[in-house]
């Protein structure tokens, strides 16, 4: 069960909205504070989303454990849902777990773990990923050791994300020639690139024109653009140079939390207004 509500909160950031991906959406953003039915039924308005929807969502989400009462009236995330909330919240400090590059790789196996169970399969693949780690070979996955996390830690995370168990987790070094040509290959760095450009722009370019917009226009705008970029953050690999150009990844995550901030005020607007 633990592992589901894991994958319902991860699928809130790339799903199509509905009223229990919205709520859990809004609660990922409260950071800890509690959402009231009033808040939530006035931010799914925004997006068409009637009050009875809102009401059954919350009855729901309640019910499979991923939301309990903070008082009358009001929520906030389960126990079994906070430490993946944390962990996903963790982006607005994203550079703050990297450290310098030696070369090295860290690498994890995870062949004794079988692949007959598609769920458990498609659970550890997105922990993987979401670590920024690619497949080498058939089970053989590897990413840049250049996290401050120690091997405990890392392991720790990938738990939280979803992957169920445990699989050997060592560094890598003194690769060959061609298997350090193999690895060059398994992250785009370009493309990575590119995309920490192309939304710095946008997040910039929106926020000096949001003042011109109306209120709920602007609250509906800033949560999907801002849902875009903070799941670039989240699932972005944090490559060290010269994977990936590492002051273009600054700006962008500047970007995006001086965005952040702007998105909380435009939607404490909606919330006393609602």
């Amino acid at each position: 069960m633990f592992s589901q509500h894991r994958a319902f909160l991860l699928q809130s950031l790339t799903m199509k909205l509905n009223a229990r991906h919205l709520v859990l959406d809004l609660l990922l953003a409260a950071q800890g504070q509690p959402l009231t039915a009033r808040e939530a039924i006035a931010a799914c308005r925004i997006f068409e989303i009637s009050e009875n929807s809102v009401r059954v969502a919350l009855v729901r989400l309640s019910a499979d454990g991923l939301i309990l009462a903070a008082g009358r009236g009001s929520y906030q995330l389960a126990p079994a849902a906070m430490e993946l909330a944390g962990d996903v919240a963790t982006w607005r400090s994203a550079e703050q777990r990297l450290r310098a590059w030696s070369g090295n790789y860290l690498v994890i196996h995870t062949g004794h773990l079988g692949r007959s169970d598609r769920t458990a399969l498609r659970y550890r693949e997105r922990a993987l990923s979401m670590l920024g780690f690619r497949e080498l070979e058939r089970d053989l996955y590897v990413r840049p050791d250049n996290l401050v996390a120690d091997l405990d830690a890392i392991r720790h995370r990938l738990t939280v994300l979803g992957m169920a168990d445990a699989a050997p987790l060592f560094v890598g070094s003194q690769w060959s020639r061609e298997d350090q040509t193999r690895l060059n290959t398994l992250w785009d760095g370009r493309k990575l690139n590119q995309q920490y450009r192309q939304l710095h722009e946008q997040l910039t370019t929106w926020m000096a024109n949001a003042d011109s917009l109306e209120p709920e226009v602007a609250a509906r705008e800033c949560f999907l653009m801002g849902s875009k970029a903070i799941r670039a953050v989240v699932y972005d690999p944090l490559l060290p140079e010269p994977l990936v150009d590492a002051q273009a990844r600054q700006t962008f995550l500047d970007t995006v939390r001086a965005y952040d901030q702007l998105g909380h005020r435009i939607w404490a607007q909606i919330y006393r207004n609602g």
